[in-house]
């Protein structure tokens, strides 16, 4: 089983035309036209009955305390974990490619509230619905894709891995908003294979 784009090489940098934030021309942080990627894939094994794509970022930081705050780093050191930022199911087993832009294009405030994709998918929400919590201007239920936003103070360079899973089933018990542990849990017994191409990202000026 194999997964291919053309947004990215295997392990090399994600363009920021696919990302939430971007570095602007003046070396500011603003949004970026958060495009999902495209991609490709093929030798699914015999018994496909669906696929699920997850892109999480595995490289978040435990604490919050510093993140994008004048004169502190994120150092290090500190603890990771996964955030996710596109959970997708029930993709047909007979579809060979997601292509670009078709999920995403640009950011939205509040989030995407576009549970049903293309081609029959449904769409989880993703992990900006907890971040924006409390945020009058962009709190919501944020579906679908959105991209890399890792904090401009961070000294790591965030690892992106875009995962597809070949399931023996074509249905999968999930909540209404279901995340990326979610369906994660609900696979569980029902990968056949799986193959997974990963890029980086950074908006740490001194990263790039």
């Amino acid at each position: 089983m194999k997964i291919k784009t053309d947004a990215f090489e295997n392990l090399g940098r994600i363009p920021p035309k696919y990302a939430f934030c971007e570095i602007k021309e003046d070396g500011s942080i603003g949004f970026g036209q958060n495009i999902n990627p495209g991609f490709k894939w093929s030798d699914l094994p015999e018994g496909t009955k669906s696929l699920v794509l997850i892109c999480h970022d595995s490289k978040v930081p435990t604490s919050p305390e510093n993140v994008n705050k004048k004169g502190k780093v994120v150092p290090k050191d500190l603890p990771r974990t996964d955030f996710y930022h596109w959970v997708l199911v029930n993709i047909p087993s007979e579809l060979n490619e997601i292509k670009e832009g078709e999920f995403s294009s640009g950011v939205t405030s509040r989030g995407k509230q576009v549970r049903e994709g293309p081609h029959g998918t449904l769409q989880g929400i993703n992990d900006y619905t907890n971040w924006f919590k409390g945020d009058e201007n962009m709190e919501g239920d944020y579906y679908g894709y959105d991209g890399p936003c890792p904090p401009w103070n961070d000294e790591l360079i965030h690892e992106y891995h875009f995962t597809l899973y070949a399931l023996d089933t074509d249905t999968l018990q999930l909540p209404e908003k279901f995340t990326g542990p979610d369906v994660l849990k609900a696979i569980e017994g029902h990968i056949l294979d799986k193959a997974v191409i990963t890029g980086t990202y950074t908006l740490n000026k001194d990263l790039l």
